[in-house]
């Protein structure tokens, strides 16, 4: 077995799927932030905004507005840089940065037992639980396609549909930063030939997912007057569209909506629905998504009776 080989194995795409989860965690905790400081930095460009102002308002901006805005810029230009790599990981209870050896995925956590070093603040089981499920859609990819390099392909996409929803469970926010490069990524995949979804199958998975999701909305709105999902929702549907081919969109849309009313049901008996008594929808269907990579488009259908 070659050095390609081995990386290409259960147990090579395992170990790197474990670092690949350590780096989502932080993906998961910093990309809602750095939305968040955008937004409130598109806040203060629009308060600024007078002829804006003027426009909708039809007359000029009280002084208020204005100070408003240059507070928040002040603000904004006053905290510290944040990004994805910078700055290096801290416990947010006592600021101890975390050093090389207590950040090697899921063996620190137990070493330490699930504490900081420094104040023994406790740390979220749910560190170590996405870097073992990362290792393990890697690995189980790896057995499923063999020692290919397209393994590596679809593996980046489980890393993208795991941050999409742990983020969404967490805010339910679906980022537009992650969603539409999966996207496309999807339809130049399939046009490149790197997966068996014809770029016809990509295209019209894509404009399906997106299409279904957005009637879906519109009608409840109309009928009910509220809204009963976001628009990451669509674009995330899309974008596994784009991956898995139209005839994916029925089976995951299905099995998305059995699995998230069960956990909204279990959820509510117990009391742990969040305001507003909803469930991110966004796990549910990356979690489809998963499930028909992993078991093969054609295998879902012959089981659907639709083969």
């Amino acid at each position: 077995m070659n050095a390609l080989d081995l990386l290409l194995s259960p147990w090579g795409l395992g170990l790197l799927g474990l670092l690949v989860g350590s780096f989502l965690n932080v993906v998961v905790h910093r990309t809602p932030l750095m939305l968040e400081r955008q937004w409130w930095a598109d806040v203060a460009e629009l308060l600024s905004d007078t002829s804006a102002f003027q426009r909708v308002f039809g007359r000029a901006p009280p002084t208020a507005v204005g100070t408003l805005a240059k507070t928040l810029e002040t603000q904004l230009e006053g905290l510290p840089a944040l990004g994805l790599a910078k700055p290096a990981s801290r416990c947010p209870h006592c600021g101890h940065k975390i050093r090389w050896f207590e950040n090697i995925p899921l063996v620190s956590w137990l070493v330490l037992r699930g504490r900081c070093s420094a104040c023994g603040a406790g740390i979220s089981a749910r560190y170590p639980l996405i870097e073992l499920l990362t290792g393990a859609l890697f690995a189980a990819m790896a057995w499923k396609i063999g020692p290919k390099p397209e393994a590596l392909l679809w593996c980046g996409v489980l890393a993208v549909l795991v941050a999409l929803s742990a983020i969404d469970w967490d805010t339910t926010v679906l980022p537009d930063a992650m969603t539409l490069p999966l996207l496309w990524a999807g339809l130049v995949a399939a046009a490149a030939g790197w997966t068996t979804t014809s770029l016809p199958g990509a295209l019209w998975g894509a404009v399906a997912g997106y299409l279904s999701l957005w009637s879906v909305y519109w009608l409840f709105k109309l009928v009910t007057g509220k809204e009963g999902m976001g628009y990451g929702d669509f674009k995330l549907l899309a974008a596994l569209g784009a991956w898995l081919s139209w005839q994916a969109i029925l089976p995951i849309v299905l099995s998305a909506s059995i699995i998230g009313a069960l956990v909204g049901i279990v959820m509510k008996a117990t009391g742990g629905l969040r305001e507003g008594r909803f469930v991110p929808f966004g796990p549910f269907l990356a979690g489809g998504g998963v499930a028909v990579m992993l078991i093969g488009l054609p295998r879902v259908l012959a089981f659907m009776g639709w083969a």
